[in-house]
């Protein structure tokens, strides 16, 4: 970490360090602070997983811009999985889709070299259709790059895809069985073993699952 932090940045690193810290209280602090995108940067830089979830929920909208994101995503590509996925969730739900022109900027990502900012793609599609609106009208195109691209992608971005496959085939019931077929045909998560009250990856399981929840 740089030493060249400023007080502030340095006595929010010293009072988070390496310790988990409960997503409500950085939500709190967040507020407290307001929009600081100095800041919010300065946190980022720091690689410290909890700093950064802060640091992600003080940039400004407006000063975000594609080079900023792309640096993220850099930074991101090594991280291990599961800090990568929350990172780059909390900056899509928390930034990049509260501003029309950075959720449209996600749209031109199908095909970026970067494998977070592919998989952010994905997984916008895949939240247009849960968060209760009308499944756009590019479902088919979707499914065609899906099934054309599955096998070929690298985990994180397999893993996106598939659970735009698992959204289309629960929101979009023309598509079902394309998805559910899909899921046959690549076995994908198959074997996974999740506990009780988990959902299963595997395609078929994973929208019978849905689909029930929205008939209850």
């Amino acid at each position: 970490e740089s030493m060249s932090l400023t007080a502030e940045a340095k006595a929010i690193v010293d009072e988070y360090g390496d310790d988990p810290v409960p997503m409500g209280v950085l939500k709190k602090r967040a507020k407290d602070i307001k929009v600081n995108h100095a800041l919010g940067l300065e946190l980022w830089g720091t690689g410290k997983y909890f700093v950064q979830m802060l640091g992600a929920l003080i940039l400004d909208k407006k000063q975000i811009d594609l080079a900023t994101i792309e640096g993220f995503a850099d930074e991101l590509v090594d991280r291990d999985d599961f800090e990568m996925n929350r990172l780059s969730e909390w900056l899509l739900a928390n930034q990049l889709m509260k501003d029309k022109r950075l959720s449209a900027l996600i749209d031109e990502w199908e095909k970026h070299e970067n494998a977070v900012l592919r998989r952010l793609f994905w997984y916008k599609q895949a939240r247009l259709r849960w968060t209760g609106q009308t499944p756009p009208d590019n479902t088919g195109y979707l499914m065609d790059q899906i099934e054309a691209n599955f096998m070929d992608e690298v985990p994180m971005v397999q893993w996106s895809m598939n659970f735009c496959a698992g959204q289309i085939g629960i929101f979009d019931a023309p598509f079902r069985d394309r998805c559910i077929k899909l899921g046959e045909k690549t076995q994908y998560m198959i074997d996974e073993k999740v506990p009780a009250n988990c959902v299963p990856s595997y395609l078929p399981l994973f929208i019978a699952h849905g689909v029930s929840k929205q008939a209850a």
